[in-house]
């Protein structure tokens, strides 16, 4: 069945409401991994991870950082407009490059309580320091607004405003305010560039010590960045996958990266959380792109949500794909892959260049639990009713699981 005939009504199990973890463990490196391997369930912990990789394994880690995207403003009438900032607005090249914006910028928002919000522009001081943050409603669209966001400290760049003035966007089915303890434990530790409105969060396990266990068995890693949308949290409304419009997100791959992963390949590679595995395996269908269209340029090579199901594929191995898309690079004098995908991976995709997946529990009927799909096909009831039936945590601050393919 091609991917666009699913039902999301096929993907559904019942989610206890207490079996959403609202709070991380205190210690990130305990939380319990449930190993699917070769049919077979088992389970450890984070921290023992590296006993169940084998020695020599590459894993890709999404090293994005969390913005602080919730702007509150508060009206005369004590009434609040809540602005969530979604992405920048496309005159900008690339999430990173409107971060540092100073000033001013445009942005894709939504806006809680936009019926009440009346004056051209909303005003926001931020305590004492004098700094005061301004929005105003550009144009509405058809599921966002475009706002400028307006500061009045030419020094300060975007990302530096909003960690002033925002606050995290923890996941809706949290159901809480953001405390502060959440400014670090929904981070990974090793985030580094700002862009992301949720976490990725199968990375929010590993600590230090699981770093320098999975060196001693000479497991390395690497890292890419995929900045994770709200659209993540969108629900699948659509009778069947065909109508469904999945969310493009910004990737950000090092050249380095890129030829890394041709090193590895066919050897074990397993990317950490499903941003990674889009991350990845977008890369395979773009250097597919560049083989088919070796004269495309730049601001042309993306990839949208059913290319991998339409592209020409066949004769091409992933090492022909890297390969291609290393040489495209190079020719095109980039250190970086700067791009979007929509990749939508779906019953009916098969793995390119991972052979597994470190990742958390999902949500019913999500992009997301197709994507597990994917990877272990029907089994994923009998992994998610284990998981129940054991006691594991479930979503962002939840338990996870290593699922190996045997698809590859």
């Amino acid at each position: 069945m091609h991917p666009k005939a699913l039902s999301i009504l096929d993907f559904t199990y019942t989610l206890p409401d207490d079996r959403i973890a609202r709070f991380p463990l205190e210690a990130r490196d305990q939380s319990r991994l449930l190993v699917y391997r070769g049919g077979q369930i088992s389970e450890t912990v984070y921290v023992s991870l590296a006993g169940e990789l084998p020695g020599g394994s590459l894993l890709v880690f999404n090293n994005t950082k969390v913005v602080e995207a919730r702007l509150l403003f508060q009206k005369n009438t004590g009434s609040i407009i809540e602005i969530f900032c979604l992405e920048p607005h496309e005159q900008y090249p690339d999430i990173t490059s409107a971060m540092l914006e100073k000033g001013k910028v445009w942005w894709k928002c939504l806006v809680g309580g936009a019926k009440k919000w009346k004056e051209p522009v909303l005003h926001k001081a931020l305590s004492d320091s004098g700094i005061v943050l301004s929005a105003k409603k550009i144009e509405q669209r058809a599921d966002h607004y475009i706002i400028e966001l307006s500061w009045n400290d030419a020094n300060l760049s975007f990302a530096e405003l909003l960690h002033l003035a925002g606050a995290l966007p923890l996941p809706p089915y949290l159901n809480r305010a953001a405390e502060e303890s959440d400014k670090e434990r929904y981070q990974t530790i090793y985030a580094r560039y700002d862009g992301s409105v949720a976490a990725p969060t199968a990375g929010l396990h590993f600590t230090d010590a699981v770093f320098a266990s999975l060196s001693q068995k000479n497991i390395r890693h690497e890292f890419v960045t995929l900045h994770v949308g709200a659209g993540t949290f969108k629900p699948v409304k659509s009778a069947t996958m065909e109508e469904h419009d999945m969310h493009a997100e910004f990737i950000d791959v090092p050249l380095s990266v890129i030829e890394k992963l041709l090193q590895q390949w066919p050897d074990t590679i397993v990317p950490v959380g499903t941003t990674s595995l889009r991350t990845i395996e977008s890369l395979y269908w773009l250097g597919v792109k560049t083989i088919l269209h070796p004269d495309i340029q730049p601001a042309a090579l993306h990839l949208t949500q059913w290319e991998p199901y339409q592209l020409k594929h066949e004769a091409i191995s992933p090492s022909l794909a890297l390969q291609s898309l290393i040489n495209w690079m190079q020719q095109h004098q980039l250190q970086k892959l700067l791009t979007k995908t929509q990749i939508i991976m779906a019953p009916g995709y098969t793995l390119k260049i991972a052979k597994g997946l470190i990742t958390n529990f999902h949500q019913p009927q999500s992009t997301l639990l197709l994507l597990v799909a994917a990877i272990v096909g029907d089994d994923w009831k009998r992994i998610y009713n284990y998981a129940l039936e054991h006691g594991f945590r479930f979503l962002s601050y939840g338990d996870g699981c290593l699922l190996m393919s045997d698809i590859v």
